[in-house]
């Protein structure tokens, strides 16, 4: 009988040395006793096709984590890529850990056959209710060698104490512990403990539902990680030169040789701080943003993937409604409208004590455009109260020019689990910014209330309303609108199918939206989105249904090039999506809409397969379509967003990236191209292309544009020393 993840178990301390090889064949190994792994899907609690043997232990540093994935046709046990934190349909080990054992956060390692390591954090308890609840841009340090035989596959996980942090309480350490192996060619998913599908979409991830653990004995290094780098490059960017500069007007473009050097600083002085310190900040490595075409008339949100930002990012999670919006995103540190902005340097922070988190980020920025240099600040407090998933926190944002143009933004939230699945959230925000003049008050502020049922099996709901005053500008966060009052619910069942059906699960929702300006109560939005979804036993999914939107439009506004008239417009479209499943070689996701579109139409396509050529090669490829008709007005425009990323890796050491998009609504396609040495981890070489090139040359109005819109060529190379 497995134990219930409700009574810790003890993680034994190993009894003898092991060798960290793969092979799995030490005594010390031999007696430590194996997890019960139980089938997830396709059919839960059936009977498991391939045997896993799973121990985890542990010493003075690191948990260890061994397991023997034994295959019976071990000619079939799949590598799909030797590339970085990508999953490619391999077969898998994962350890999920939730080191704080708050039943919210955890860190998640995943290793391949072939020893490529993926690492990603875990928020919100899995859960998509406050957008996306994983990250893949966290990396850490961490060790696994794997190794295969004719028996299957064998691997041994190293995972230092200092990567997770964790709390001590008498000599003790609980955490919450997750393991699961995947077998991608049968769709089996072993898990420990046993999880029954009924957790949703992440429901072998949530933290609140892992087995709890007890470790005794355990002592925290501290090891002191500085990695200096150093860059060398240029830039190239044309410029437009008229009169009386040069006798003729015309494009002029010069090489602008670039030379950097930085230093980054990581260290945890106790088990529950992790300091991060940075000098000249660089992220000259960090892939370019998926461009996006928006067809509305709010702004766009792209999401973080600097580095030095996802230390425990969760901590400083400050939604504020909506699947983007929040009082604090670090993307607006060293970025001004996608334009790099150089950070001179500056500090982080972040930790538990007892039962509070806590963050704190501080960074000085050089002069851009026409703001001045910047200190920017963020302090974020969050408590737990009554129950694992219950807490009361707040946020201070601060953002000061030397110019004197500064602004400051202060929160206040709380989550209660407050009956079995059920939650309410409370929210109240401030903003104090010069150029509003206003000195907190209701036109600069923002109140959220909400209510849900935070479960995927029966029943859930969510139901919630928001005010947000004309004069709220967050300075360090992400606002789509502003001068609204929101209504929003939405209902929801899904019904688990027996184990003779074709179907995991079946699930029926409908939800909608209503906005309406606070000067003087109109409506300015409505949406009504009812939709049905079918989760297939193989791992697919189909989900259609339709849309009716209304949008009072006060000013006239343009998507691609074709204006939108004042007015008040209802529309309705149908929708459908089917994605492939993540575990087969061939995967994609495809969307299609048609329907009315204000005062036209518009027919959607969106295609974004991918091929797993072999381990070495992986091919992603997107494609969208948007064709808008205003017949009674003559008018009509096609938007395209293409996208080719060609992942290629030798070993799990040695890849290049090359990621080619091309956008009809800018004009533009770009490239950028990241080729990386990794000698060990912390131990980086970098050479990094980038090139945009102008789609349309010719507009009429002045000299020809040059085919190049910018270029930059870099090489970076990074070192970690550990003391």
């Amino acid at each position: 009988m497995p134990p219930s993840p409700g009574t810790p178990i003890a993680i034994a301390r190993l009894s003898g040395p092991i060798e960290l090889d793969g092979v799995v064949n030490e005594a010390a190994w031999d007696a430590v006793a194996p997890l019960g792994m139980t089938m997830y899907t396709p059919n839960f609690r059936g009977a498991l096709t391939e045997r896993t043997e799973v121990r985890i232990a542990h010493d003075d540093r690191y948990l260890y984590v061994a397991g023997r994935m034994y295959d019976s046709d071990p000619d079939q046990i799949r590598i799909g890529t030797f590339y970085r934190d990508q999953y490619s349909g391999d077969d898998i080990l994962a350890v999920i850990i939730d080191s704080y054992n708050d039943h919210e956060n955890a860190v998640w390692f995943v290793a391949n056959p072939a020893g490529v390591r993926q690492d990603r954090t875990v928020s919100n308890d899995a859960e998509f209710t406050n957008g996306m609840p994983m990250n893949w841009d966290w990396n850490s340090y961490w060790d696994v060698v794997t190794s295969r035989s004719d028996e299957g596959w064998f691997a041994e996980f190293r995972i230092p104490f200092s990567t997770l942090g964790f709390q001590a309480t008498g000599g003790e350490v609980t955490m919450g512990l997750i393991v699961y192996r995947m077998v991608p060619r049968k769709n089996e998913r072993q898990t420990f403990p046993a999880l029954d599908p009924s957790g949703g979409r992440l429901g072998f991830a949530k933290p609140s539902r892992a087995q709890r653990v007890v470790l005794r004995d355990v002592r925290q290094s501290a090891p002191l990680y500085i990695t200096p780098y150093a860059l060398g490059g240029f830039r190239q960017t044309p410029t437009l030169q008229e009169p009386p500069v040069v006798p003729r007007a015309g494009w002029r473009s010069e090489r602008d040789p670039t030379t950097e050097a930085g230093l980054d600083i990581k260290y945890s002085p106790t088990s529950n701080l992790a300091l991060d310190l940075t000098v000249n900040t660089d992220f000259a490595q960090v892939e370019a943003d998926d461009q996006q075409i928006n067809l509305t008339r709010f702004p766009l949100f792209f999401p973080e993937k600097r580095q030095f930002f996802q230390e425990r990012s969760s901590t400083f999670d400050f939604n504020t409604g909506g699947f983007n919006n929040r009082l604090f995103h670090s993307r607006q540190i060293g970025l001004d409208a996608g334009q790099l902005v150089r950070i001179y340097g500056g500090a982080r922070a972040v930790g538990r004590l007892g039962g509070t988190d806590f963050g704190l980020v501080n960074m000085q920025t050089a002069p851009h455009g026409d703001r001045s240099t910047e200190n920017v600040g963020v302090l974020r407090l969050r408590q737990q109260i009554l129950n694992a998933n219950s807490a009361v926190g707040g946020m201070l944002t601060t953002r000061l020019g030397s110019s004197g143009r500064d602004n400051t933004a202060l929160g206040l939230d709380a989550v209660v689990r407050w009956l079995g699945d059920e939650y309410a959230i409370l929210q109240w925000a401030n903003t104090f910014d010069e150029a509003t003049e206003q000195e907190g008050g209701l036109e600069s502020g923002l109140l959220r209330a909400r209510l849900e049922r935070r479960r995927d099996d029966g029943f859930s709901y969510y139901a919630e309303a928001i005010r947000v005053g004309a004069d709220y500008l967050p300075g360090l966060g992400f606002q789509s609108r502003r001068d609204f009052s929101h209504g929003g619910a939405q209902l929801r069942y899904r019904q688990l199918s027996s184990e003779t059906s074709r179907f995991v699960s079946r699930a029926i929702q409908v939800g909608t939206a209503h906005y309406f300006r606070n000067r003087d109560g109109t409506a300015e939005s409505r949406e009504i989105k009812p939709e049905i979804e079918l989760d297939f036993r193989q791992g697919s999914n189909l989900t259609f249904g339709g849309l009716s939107s209304f949008e009072s439009v006060r000013e006239p506004f343009t998507i691609s090039d074709v204006v939108v008239p004042a007015g008040e417009y209802w529309f309705h479209e149908a929708t459908l999506m089917f994605r492939l499943p993540r575990s087969s070689r061939y995967r994609g996701e495809y969307n299609g809409s048609a329907g009315t579109f204000y005062d036209g139409t518009r027919l959607s396509l969106a295609l974004n397969p991918a091929w797993v050529l072999s381990k070495y090669l992986e091919l992603e490829a997107g494609y969208e379509i948007n064709r808008l008709d205003f017949t009674d007005r003559d008018v009509s425009t096609t938007t395209q967003l293409a996208r080719l990323r060609l992942n290629t890796a030798l070993n799990p050491r040695i890849s290049l990236s090359t990621f080619g998009q091309y956008n009809s609504a800018i004009g533009q396609t770009t490239f950028n191209v990241r080729f990386r040495y990794h000698f060990r981890e912390g131990t980086d070489l970098w050479i990094v292309y980038n090139e945009g090139l102008n789609n349309e040359r010719d507009n009429g109005l002045g000299p020809r544009r040059p085919l190049s819109s910018g270029r930059a060529v870099m090489v970076k190379y990074s070192h970690t020393f550990v003391s």
